[in-house]
Formats: C-alpha cells, sequence, structure tokens
C-alpha cells in the first residue's frame, strides 16, 4: 500500500516536472536578444525622425526639373549664380550706384525704393539701381553654406561683374537689412553709403542688456518666439518646426495679419492690385530661401554689430536707419538702443508707421 502510494507521487512529481521544463525551454531566449530588438527599434525611429526632419532638396532654376531661367545673372566664383534687375539710368549716366537687398518673402522684382522711385527723382539724381534675389531666392542659386560673411562678398562681386566702380551704396529692407550689417563688418572700404530701412534684429547679439532683449523678445507672438528658439538653438530643426502640424510655425511665413499696424495693412491693400511675385519667390523652395533666413538671421553671429566701427570716420559717407514706431515685427526699443550704442548712425523714427513705411507713397523719394 505504501509503495503504491509513493509510485503515485512520484508519477505526479515526474509529470509536473516536465511541465516546467516545457515551459522554461519555451520562455528561454537567446542571450542579448532584447537589447537587439531595442537598437533595431532605435535605429527605425531615427531613420523615420531623419525623414520627417530631412528637408527635400532645392529645384535649382535650370536644372532638369527645375524653374526656368529669365533673368539675367552672373556666375560667381563659387560657381552659384545671382539673378538681378536693372533700375533707372544707365550705370554710364548714372551719379549713385546703388544696390537695393530684398526683405524676407521678396525678390529682385517688389524691393523696397526700386521700384517706388518718381521718374523725375531718378532722372534728376542719375539713380542707378540693381536689385538682386538673395541666395535661394527667385532666381539665384541655393546657397547651403551661406554667412553673414558670403553675404557680402556676394554683394561685391555683383558690384564688381556689373562695374559699378570701386564704391556703391546700399539700401536694404528688413531681413536684407539684417544681413547688411555684414557689409559694414567686412566690405566697408566698398561702401559710399548705407541705408537700413526697419532691419531685423536677432535677440542673441551680445550687448543688449537682458531685460531689454527679453523684453522685446516677448512681444513677439508665441509661435514667432518657438520658432526663433528652434533656428537659434537647433537650426537643424528649423525646416521640420515651420512645416510640422502639431504646433503653429513662424507667424511671418505665414503672412499673419495680426503682424501688421493699421497703417501696413493700407499700405498691403495698394500693393495687392500689382503683380504677385510670390510663387516666384520661393519657387525653388522655401527651405533655401524662408527657413534658411531664419537659421543665419537668429543664430549665432560671428560679430557684434554694435562693435562695429564708423565707415566714414571722414564724412565721406554715411549710414543711415529709419524705424517706424509702431513696427510690430522689428522692436523700435531695440533699434534706439543699438543707435545709441553706434551714435555715428543718422537715426529716423516715423511716429505712427510699420514695418512696411518704405512703400509709403512718396517715401522712396524722400528716402
Amino acid at each position: 500500500m505504501a509503495g503504491g502510494v509513493n509510485r503515485k507521487i512520484s508519477a505526479a512529481s515526474a509529470r509536473a516536472h516536465t511541465r516546467r521544463a516545457k515551459q522554461n525551454s519555451s520562455l528561454k531566449l537567446p542571450p542579448g536578444i532584447f537589447s537587439k530588438i531595442l537598437l533595431v527599434l532605435l535605429v527605425g525611429i531615427l531613420a523615420w525622425a531623419y525623414q520627417v526632419i530631412r528637408p527635400p532638396p532645392p529645384k535649382v532654376c535650370g536644372s532638369p526639373g527645375g524653374p526656368p531661367i529669365t533673368a539675367p545673372r552672373i556666375k560667381l566664383r563659387d560657381g552659384r549664380h545671382l539673378a538681378y534687375k536693372e533700375h533707372g539710368v544707365s550705370k554710364d549716366m548714372a551719379k549713385f550706384k546703388i544696390i537695393v537687398v530684398h526683405g524676407f518673402g521678396s525678390c529682385r522684382h517688389n524691393p523696397a525704393v526700386a521700384n517706388h522711385l518718381s521718374p523725375e527723382i531718378v532722372k534728376e539724381l542719375g539713380v542707378y539701381i540693381v536689385s538682386f534675389d538673395r541666395p535661394g531666392y527667385g532666381e539665384s542659386d541655393p546657397h547651403p553654406k551661406r554667412m553673414l560673411k558670403s553675404f557680402a562678398l556676394d554683394i561685391e562681386e555683383l558690384a564688381d561683374q556689373l562695374g559699378l566702380g570701386s564704391k556703391f551704396y546700399v539700401i536694404a529692407f528688413s531681413m536684407g537689412g539684417e544681413f547688411t550689417w555684414s557689409c559694414l563688418k567686412y566690405i566697408p572700404h566698398r561702401l559710399a553709403g548705407v541705408t537700413l530701412l526697419a532691419p531685423v534684429i536677432n535677440y542673441w547679439w551680445l550687448g543688449f542688456p537682458a531685460n531689454l532683449s527679453n523684453e522685446a523678445y516677448h512681444q513677439q507672438p508665441t509661435p514667432d518666439q518657438w520658432a526663433l528658439r528652434v533656428a537659434h538653438y537647433t537650426p537643424w530643426l528649423t525646416y521640420w518646426w515651420n512645416t510640422q502640424k502639431w504646433f503653429s510655425g513662424s507667424t511671418v511665413i505665414a503672412n499673419n495679419p495680426d503682424l501688421f499696424s493699421q497703417q501696413d495693412k493700407e499700405i498691403l491693400a495698394k500693393l495687392s492690385t500689382g503683380k504677385s511675385y510670390v510663387e516666384h519667390v520661393i519657387q525653388q523652395g522655401e527651405y533655401e530661401s524662408f527657413h534658411r533666413d531664419m537659421m543665419v538671421a537668429f543664430g549665432f553671429w560671428e560679430f557684434n554689430p554694435m562693435d562695429l566701427d564708423n565707415p566714414f570716420p571722414n564724412n565721406e559717407g554715411s549710414v543711415h536707419l529709419w524705424q517706424g514706431d509702431e513696427d510690430r515685427i522689428v522692436p523700435v526699443m531695440l533699434q534706439r538702443y543699438i543707435t545709441q550704442r553706434l551714435p555715428w548712425i543718422h537715426y529716423h523714427e516715423l511716429p505712427g508707421s510699420g514695418h512696411l513705411f518704405p512703400f509709403i507713397d512718396g517715401m522712396s523719394d524722400r528716402l
């Protein structure tokens, strides 16, 4: 009897042991498999993220599938092309030879001043103007390695290839005005005079009191604050941030009407009756135009504009800066501070004017 019980217990134990062995063997995985799975998942996520944040290649003018070339262009030393447009009297007759630099979202066809001068002023003063598409805009080749210095050298080479002489004038608006600080830094010996019209400001320039730059920065719409942070701290995310649908990107790119003063809106209403060049502006893609502008303008600068010396110590030329006191894009408080730091700049503040004051009727003649 006892032997039978022992045999039954032994059989039950054997069956339980067999089941446990089978379970253990079925759960046993090759060593390191979890690490390999995690690695594969990580690589997959990174590959997906790379595709999402990677901007599309530009559609370069004249390339297969790219927009056609319709403008006169010069070929720069590095092989890129700049498209340009001439206005006013011929170069041979000109007393004043001026290069006009367009702003954000514009091109050679609709720069400030060039298209709005009265024929009488052009003839009386003998004004020749050349406007050009900044790199990546219109029909000028993109410049993925664009820097502040390269912009100044582009202007210098444009002047040389067009035969503007040893010195020339520069008038620059908005974002183009911000980049034109590089001309005062790198090619001051080539300048006869400079006029900056509501030049955009980098809030991270050294020299601003922290409380002043912070106050001006937080006057911007919240989406623009974030868009500028991204362009400054993580420029490689600029394309993704301004094209994704989860958060609002730059309201400037979106052309938000809240950015404009009442005067600006009246000016826009008048300008809207003319020919639109919006599609032409970004025909090579937004990344090498809008987004590259943001990365360079709001990135880390290799010099501080507020440390610049007077390029005309003997009064052989002058620098002027014009600013509307109701500009909602460029804070007037920062322009005031800059011109206090640089007393050699002739500062003109326009009461009641917004960002688009250069397009007011008669303003081009005054400038």
